[in-house]
């Protein structure tokens, strides 16, 4: 499929990425020159250098013959006018990068559909949403959720002296209640791999799980983690981020303080946000973190605009004792640093907004996507219908792809985490986890 990717800064490049890694025919439309080259040198994608805007820019763009437009630009203006633009063409999927809050809270009267959009993506929504899912487990490094939760697929580090470390997944499941949970992908230093029975798990691996509710506190158990609940929460910085997951927070009665270094960003969030207690200051000043007793938190959540003041405000968070740190990184080069000099979690909108798009591009009866943080894979929901013939058949008798794995069925009011003996039945939703060499082989196996 064509696909007309506008705007490319960290939002449409990863998605530019993903799908060119798909073999999708992309093109890249933005204004800047230098990201254009940066794109072109780093993925086999075309670029063309113009306003996304511009009618004329999007016929070059070859808009006619492409089947979805993503708009992704840093400007709400330039995203909306551009599904405008492309509006007479009907066979076009047309989403758009929205972050101002007024199209969602029904307050503005230029509604998305004015122009033409088919999805309003969010990146600072969808962030907020991910990293409040993930705080939940407050030892997991990541976690999507399916089913309205009833299935979660938890990213773990599997700590030395945890009851799972030097065992193999055969021998973990023996001494284990393991009905309520799978292991579907191991990462070890820079090798990715969907484990087998006899594969071992060691210490420092980072391994993501699905699991039902009812074996989280389990799997945390194996992995040498504490099962804990979130009361208290510091959020540094007032960015749009900041503003939803406050916001998250406040409607699950969680008790949140947020240190802002503008002041009247500050007085601004002090009037919108009534439950939160709002503090002008710098969130890299240690003397007002431990006044504040960033110490006794569960939760420090830095979310500025700035990545290195996030990093900074993290490490000194996690050293005066913050149970959890989770930090905002806009610039991809700096998640691995921020996990080599011992932060838990980095969260990107990037990523986020990607999870929202890519449900959209995928054949088949897909109703999610989720990307698994550090393994170039992810975890997609397919509604199993009767076109398909993999439908009635037990799963070890399927041929699923190599890197691949079914993580988990829902049937019904009912979630399972299946065994080779399951079989698949028409109406089922189906979660499998798939690396990205073999996410198109597994899509083909659920026809819409």
């Amino acid at each position: 499929m064509r696909v007309v990717v506008v705007g490319a800064g960290e939002v449409g490049y990863h998605v530019a990425q993903r799908l060119a890694n798909e073999r999708h025919d992309v093109v890249v439309v933005d204004t800047a020159a230098h990201r254009l080259e940066y794109v072109k040198s780093h993925l086999d994608v075309a670029v063309l250098e113009g306003s996304g805007a511009s009618p004329a820019v999007l016929r070059q763009a070859r808009i006619k013959d492409a089947g979805l437009l993503v708009a992704v630009t840093n400007h709400d203006e330039v995203n909306l006018v551009s599904c405008s633009v492309a509006r007479e063409y009907k066979d076009i999927l047309k989403i758009a990068r929205v972050s101002d809050p007024g199209f969602y809270r029904g307050e503005s009267q230029l509604h998305p559909e004015t122009f033409g959009v088919d999805v309003m993506i969010n990146p600072e929504r969808e962030l907020a949403l991910e990293t409040f899912r993930m705080l939940q487990t407050t030892a997991a490094r990541d976690i999507a959720v399916f089913a309205e939760g009833e299935i979660q697929i938890i990213g773990l580090e599997v700590l030395p002296d945890s009851p799972a470390a030097g065992r193999t997944l055969i021998e973990i499941a023996e001494g284990s209640r393991s009905s309520g949970m799978i292991t579907v992908v191991v990462k070890r230093g820079d090798k990715v791999v969907v484990p087998k029975g006899a594969t071992r798990i060691e210490g420092g691996d980072l391994i993501y799980v699905a699991v039902l509710p009812d074996f989280v506190h389990e799997a945390l158990t194996l992995c040498g983690h504490q099962h804990s609940s979130l009361k208290r929460v510091m959020i540094a910085g007032g960015s749009t981020e900041a503003y939803y997951f406050a916001r998250l927070l406040a409607q699950h009665d969680i008790e949140a303080t947020l240190l802002v270094r503008e002041r009247e960003r500050a007085q601004e969030l002090a009037e919108r946000l009534e439950k939160a207690l709002i503090l002008n200051g710098d969130a890299t000043d240690i003397e007002l973190l431990e006044l504040e007793g960033v110490g006794g938190v569960d939760a420090f959540v830095a979310l500025t605009d700035e990545d290195e003041t996030n990093i900074l405000s993290a490490l000194v968070a996690k050293d005066i004792g913050a149970k959890q740190v989770v930090t905002l990184v806009n610039k991809s080069e700096y998640a691995p640093l921020a996990r080599r000099i011992g932060l838990d979690v980095a969260v990107s909108p990037r990523l986020s907004a990607a999870n929202a798009i890519l449900q959209y591009v995928r054949r088949g009866k897909v109703t999610r996507v989720a990307l698994l943080r550090d393994t170039e894979g992810e975890a997609i929901s397919f509604d199993l219908t009767a076109r398909s013939h993999i439908a009635g058949h037990p799963l070890s008798s399927i041929d699923f792809p190599e890197g691949s794995i079914v993580a988990g069925v829902v049937r019904g009011n009912q979630a399972i985490i299946p065994k080779g003996n399951d079989e698949l039945k028409v109406g089922d939703t189906v979660i499998v986890f798939a690396l990205a060499s073999a996410v198109d082989r597994v899509a083909h196996l659920f026809p819409a």
